[in-house]
């Protein structure tokens, strides 16, 4: 469900609301510390460049609490790329932080951004939780953003805003998957609002505008036409270089084949008793910018092994080598 979003301002902080829908949020004031005191203004920024050989190399990494980098993980399939895991000692994302992250893939690099585990946002009493993610791409180069999946806790409230840039011949896969609580619990759709947005421009040129905005108080998730009897969402968005329209449709059939394989194959492998069924899909996306791959399902397992089923499947179109293992540090 998209919503209109201005932009933010070069030199605004997230003290000021980023959406209208948080604005009241913005308003409470917080018990302890405050929107900008220290630990909640995390910070991290990768920076990724090729050398003369071909290799990628993680050229700068600046961590802000919560945020860690130990070094990168040279297990990808593609010899000449690069992986970072991001890790995050605390508990969890609590109310009034504010994060900030910038990757930046070089001309002919290839990165791959992930985390070590689940984000969780923690329940809130006032304010709100806020990320906003910058990502480029320069030419001939390609990332793949793929963090683990966002748990969202009883009365939490996240925003979050991705914004993308791809060079004309740049690539990219950005991965997002959410789930509605601590649903061993009993925990379902307990949230007060999320909201993420993703934004891709090439050229300055606006090519996607997508968001999901979910208030459980306003419409209900489970009913027929949003989530319907699933939990979990999954998006897969598979941004590819400017070239041939029509090879579009063939990308969007096979990563289509892939997702819907991948769930059909959980749904048949499970002999404990629950319900792995996961229903997935895949289109294109507009002004030619790629594909879009959704999957629905009741666990955040079955619906990740859908989407890295199409992610392999849209690598290994883009780069020739499928996706790397999900092995973290």
């Amino acid at each position: 469900m998209a919503a209109d979003t201005p932009e933010r301002p070069q030199g605004v902080t997230h003290e000021e609301p980023p959406h209208p829908a948080f604005a009241d949020y913005a308003e409470e004031s917080l018990p302890a510390a405050a929107v900008g005191s220290p630990g909640k203004d995390g910070r991290l920024e990768l920076r990724f460049a090729a050398d003369e050989a071909g290799e990628t190399n993680l050229v700068r990494d600046l961590a802000r609490a919560p945020f860690h980098v130990s070094g990168t993980l040279g297990h990808d399939p593609l010899p000449e790329a690069e992986t970072v895991y991001v890790q995050s000692p605390t508990g969890g994302v609590a109310q009034g932080d504010r994060h900030d992250v910038t990757v930046e893939v070089g001309a002919d690099a290839v990165a791959h951004v992930s985390t070590q585990s689940s984000q969780k946002v923690l329940s809130m009493a006032r304010n709100y939780a806020a990320a906003d993610v910058s990502l480029s791409v320069g030419a001939g180069g390609h990332l793949d953003y793929v963090p683990e999946p966002t748990i969202l806790h009883e009365d939490s409230r996240f925003f979050q805003r991705l914004g993308l840039d791809l060079a004309p011949d740049a690539s990219a896969v950005v991965g997002d998957v959410v789930v509605p609580g601590r649903l061993a619990r009993g925990e379902r759709f307990d949230f007060e609002r999320y909201l993420s947005r993703l934004r891709v421009r090439r050229d300055d040129d606006l090519l996607v505008d997508d968001a999901t905005h979910l208030r459980p108080a306003d419409a209900d998730p489970s009913a027929a036409g949003v989530m319907g009897e699933f939990a979990v969402v999954g998006t897969l968005y598979v941004l590819v270089p400017l070239g041939d329209s029509d090879a579009l449709d063939d990308l969007s059939d096979r990563l289509h084949a892939a997702a819907t394989g991948a769930a059909e194959a959980d749904g048949d492998a499970a002999d404990d008793g629950r319900d792995d069924t996961v229903r997935a899909g895949a289109t294109r996306l507009p002004n030619d910018a790629g594909c879009v791959v959704r999957a629905l399902g009741h666990r955040a397992e079955t619906v990740t092994a859908s989407l890295r089923a199409a992610w392999d499947e849209a690598r290994t179109d883009l780069l020739g080598a499928g996706a790397p293992d999900s092995r973290r540090p």
